[in-house]
């Protein structure tokens, strides 16, 4: 059913001024870049710059993030990354929001932000608030930061054991001797049954050496 001509005016009208005729890119024309970051060949230089200290201060940069979310209980993960189709999200990490900010292996002070200072486990992403895209880039950085030696490497201290462990107390006894005979009762040799012996003889009797006589010449074989 048509709607009358002036409701469809009326709804017309309602829209706001930038919803009416949106304007439209042709396809040589791109949507506007935000300008690189200066910092990115050199992206320790940025945390050492009155720019980081004015924005962070002496605060990690994950320090006080809070990701907007509905309801009063916090999402137990955090996002897969701060790109959606192309674009960033309202509330991005605190990795993501600054682009100045650039994982690198070479870049210690922000690794060393993400580093426990007593175990030197890697934080959880829930408590830095980083997407996981960031995060396994972090875990990886700081891996190869530790292998190149710019990042100190947690080892745990384990004290030496000042017990007596040797056997010459006396809580230890001699080792008893060997017995002469077997071990087990049931272990000893015993004569197979004649019926047995006689069926084995039978089963292989092309093979068998006839038993020669005590003081007597051999018994020729088989084959022969």
């Amino acid at each position: 059913m048509a709607l009358p001509a002036g409701m469809a005016l009326l709804r017309a009208l309602r829209r706001p001024l930038w919803a009416r005729n949106p304007p439209r890119l042709c396809s040589t024309q791109e949507a506007a870049k935000p300008p690189p970051s200066p910092y990115e060949e050199r992206p320790w230089e940025y945390l050492e710059s009155e720019e980081y200290r004015a924005t962070y201060g002496d605060q990690p940069v994950w320090f006080g993030y809070r990701r907007n979310h509905k309801g009063g209980i916090p999402p137990q993960r955090t996002r897969k990354a701060c790109l959606r189709k192309g674009r960033r999200v309202g509330n991005p990490c605190p990795i993501c929001r600054d682009r100045n900010l650039h994982v690198d292996y070479r870049n210690v002070k922000l690794l060393d932000q993400f580093i426990c200072p007593h175990s030197g486990i890697v934080f959880h992403p829930t408590r830095t608030g980083v997407c996981m895209k960031q995060h396994k880039l972090l875990s990886k950085a700081i891996a190869q930061a530790q292998d190149h030696g710019l990042l100190w490497l947690q080892v745990p201290f384990v004290p030496t054991p000042q017990g007596d462990f040797s056997n010459r107390h006396p809580a230890v006894g001699r080792t008893p001797p060997a017995p002469t005979g077997p071990w087990y009762p049931w272990y000893e040799w015993q004569q197979p049954p004649a019926a047995a012996v006689a069926r084995i003889r039978r089963i292989y009797r092309h093979y068998l050496k006839a038993e020669a006589a005590p003081g007597g010449p051999p018994a020729p074989t088989a084959g022969q």
